[in-house]
């Protein structure tokens, strides 16, 4: 979808455990998106050690089928950019304006 939307202006790692990732996290990542729940560790652990590596927390967008609120209630103190409710279409625009901004700086 990002190559369709954006083409070459985008460069997209894709990890299915998380564990892998967590050494690649750095000041240099523009944007991360976490799922809250993963194997082995979940969101919030990824988020914290992404932080610790220098990861702008204002780069870091969480997804979850968990209802938006308790995304909030979870991430928010957290300083996330976003939460995007996997299930609820209207989150999906709003994850993709995100994305568009994010692409224009």
């Amino acid at each position: 979808m990002l190559d369709s939307r954006y083409g070459e202006r985008v460069r997209v790692e894709t990890y299915t455990d998380p564990r892998q990732a967590v050494p690649r996290l750095g000041p240099d990542i523009h944007l991360l998106l976490l799922d809250w729940e993963m194997p082995e560790l979940d969101g919030t652990e990824v988020f914290t050690r992404a932080r610790a590596a220098g990861v702008n927390p204002k780069r870091i967008i969480i997804t979850s089928s968990h209802p938006a609120t308790r995304l909030h209630e979870e991430f928010d103190p957290l300083g996330c950019l976003a939460v995007i409710e996997k299930a609820e279409p209207e989150q999906h625009s709003a994850f993709l304006m995100i994305l568009d901004s994010i692409m224009k700086r």
